[in-house]
């Protein structure tokens, strides 16, 4: 973006200062669309609670940190990535699940594993998909107990990673992740992507990333869908598991790497995981994306 300085004046400025507005900086009286003084001096005062440069220009840093203290509760949907999500809505969000009973750890509006496990914890607690994506459901399920959580202390509960994949087996085992068309190549980006979020020393990777073919140490995961083809030559066929019933899916995981691991089993060792589709439920690409890559990633982990 294009630094804002005292005096200019247009959409961009009333953008700034509606976020100033919003975030509590400035009245509603001030959006004036001018960088006036009075705009100057929110925005001098909001750096100074961030511990930014007191400046009366508005740079690239200090529009990031406006854009993310803008953001309310239920503005966008939040899930483990990395980059991760931050900003004014994820603390609120751990605001309300600490007040509710769910460690996430520190309130820092940063949404990393251990506001994952919380969010997950909460959504199990409800009655919804344990994805530790907080989406449309999530959202109308904390709207409705607003009254247990606005305004109050986070609990003071222990805070623990007990997740499968929060375990070491992240960095235990090396596994390259990959689909062979745009939706399974996204799941497994999006497994390695969150692998890394919640590891930084995840030895998961997506053939993407790789920038040498995988070994024979290594385990070959492919993402497919139904009525596609195994890329294995003829009598080299790898064990296939099919996606469906989530509750047992590590344990059929389990079963696949014990027989891909077999001595007599072609080498790098590899299975294959077809997917239902590209929709689960009613959800949207995107959300149908992480929904998969989440859940494998998890079931993966279970049975590694």
């Amino acid at each position: 973006m294009d630094t804002i300085r005292l005096h200019d004046a247009g959409a961009a400025v009333e953008d700034v200062q509606q976020r100033l507005v919003t975030a509590g900086y400035l009245g509603e009286e001030a959006l004036t669309g001018v960088f006036d003084e009075a705009t100057a001096a929110a925005l001098r005062a909001f750096a100074a609670k961030l511990r930014l440069p007191a400046t009366d220009e508005l740079d690239e840093k200090t529009w990031a940190a406006l854009v993310d203290a803008s953001f309310n509760l239920g503005d966008r949907t939040l899930y483990l990535r990395m980059p991760y999500f931050h900003g004014a809505d994820v603390a609120q969000l751990q605001q309300a699940l600490g007040a509710l009973g769910f460690a996430y750890g520190e309130r820092d509006g940063i949404f990393g594993a251990h506001t994952e496990l919380a969010l997950r914890k909460f959504q199990t607690n409800m009655g919804l998909p344990s994805d530790g994506i907080a989406g449309a459901y999530t959202y109308a399920a904390l709207r409705n107990l607003s009254h247990s959580w606005e305004g109050k202390e986070a609990a003071h509960v222990p805070r623990t990673l007990g997740f499968a994949r929060a375990a070491d087996v992240l960095e235990s085992h090396a596994v390259v992740l990959f689909g062979t068309d745009g939706f399974t190549r996204q799941v497994a980006s999006r497994m390695s992507n969150l692998s890394l979020a919640t590891n930084p020393a995840s030895k998961m990777v997506s053939a993407d990333a790789l920038s040498v073919p995988p070994d024979d140490s290594m385990l070959l995961v492919q993402v497919t869908l139904p009525q596609v083809g195994s890329t294995a030559a003829p009598g080299a066929e790898a064990p296939r598991v099919a996606y469906a019933d989530e509750g047992t899916l590590g344990l059929r995981l389990q079963s696949a790497l014990g027989a891909a691991r077999d001595e007599r089993a072609p080498r790098p060792a590899r299975i294959v995981v077809e997917l239902p589709g590209e929709m689960w439920e009613d959800a949207g690409a995107d959300r149908s994306a992480q929904h998969f890559a989440i859940t494998l990633l998890d079931a993966l982990c279970s049975a590694l």
